[in-house]
């Protein structure tokens, strides 16, 4: 009887009509959130439409005086794009960075997480501080150090060198380029994952831990049986959140390798961004939207085999 009345109270109100103090609270808060509103849609909405409407044109820098006087030319810029060979290659490179970084970054971030959550490390606070430091460290100044590290006559061939091993030209090899562009990424975002990965670590009940611990099993089972599918929700979320930056990788590269040698290194990112640099603003447009688009299947496609069943 209490809920049946409550939900007639909330009918009953909701069918109400808005009192002029109602109005004036509702133009307030409208009044507040202005600025914001014009400001979202100046600056994002705005140019958001303008490049969806520039990729079906053959808009160039040489427009930029009369953009009105551009031919509309329908899907041409996107099907030229799929006939660009260096397009194609950042489509390759792309792919490659993101299966290669995604699956490690995860498996490591797992990895921190339970040890710094059960309690390996004495000094768990500052190891936390420590994994996560690169989340927060400038990327262009991060890039710069490994670059030098990287270096044939840098600390890692160095280290090798110890041992009797003459390391390659890490970062101009066609082989070992996007892997080392891949190694500074991984590094970069373990730490956000780790924390993503200890809160969710520290959400289950100790109850239930405890309860499997009494039943005899072991930590193997607990995590396998127990944990991996509480934290799936958890996975899901920041797997989502590592691979939109995984896709959409360019700092590194950029100040890494500049996209060499060979292109062995050239994301999506980089590629719109020299269209961009070389006035041809429809093109970097075009090759824009495939990303958003490939994002936002690999997520779509991310929640069907990860998402918790039933």
């Amino acid at each position: 009887m209490i809920k049946q009345s409550k939900v007639s109270g909330l009918a009953e109100a909701s069918r109400r009509p808005y009192s002029p103090a109602d109005r004036q609270q509702a133009l307030s808060g409208w009044l507040f959130s202005l600025p914001f509103v014009l400001v979202f849609l100046v600056f994002m909405i705005g140019p958001l439409i303008a490049s969806f409407a520039m990729s079906f044109t053959d808009f160039r820098a040489t427009d930029v005086r009369n953009p009105f006087a551009v031919n509309f030319v329908g899907l041409r810029t996107y099907t030229d794009l799929f006939r660009d060979d260096r397009f194609l290659q950042s489509l390759k490179v792309t792919g490659l960075f993101a299966l290669l970084g995604i699956p490690c970054a995860i498996a490591a971030a797992l990895v921190l997480a339970v040890a710094l959550n059960n309690g390996i490390s004495r000094c768990q606070t500052l190891f936390r501080v420590g994994f996560y430091a690169p989340v927060v460290t400038s990327i262009v100044a991060v890039s710069v150090v490994w670059r030098y590290i990287l270096q044939p006559s840098g600390l890692l061939n160095g280290i090798l060198l110890t041992i009797g091993i003459t390391g390659p030209n890490w970062l101009h090899s066609t082989f070992w380029a996007l892997p080392s562009v891949t190694l500074l990424a991984i590094w970069r975002n373990v730490g956000t994952l780790m924390i993503i990965f200890i809160a969710g670590l520290q959400s289950i009940p100790k109850e239930i831990i405890e309860a499997s611990s009494i039943d005899g099993a072991g930590a193997w089972r607990r995590f396998f049986s127990i944990k991996l599918p509480i934290l799936r929700p958890t996975i899901l979320l920041g797997t989502i959140l590592i691979s939109v930056a995984f896709l959409q990788f360019f700092e590194e590269s950029f100040v890494m390798t500049q996209g060499g040698p060979l292109d062995s290194t050239l994301s999506i990112s980089y590629y719109t961004y020299s269209k961009f640099g070389q006035g041809q603003y429809a093109t970097a447009s075009a090759a824009a939207y495939i990303l958003f688009l490939i994002i936002a299947l690999f997520g779509i496609g991310q929640f069907r085999v990860l998402e918790k069943k039933g």
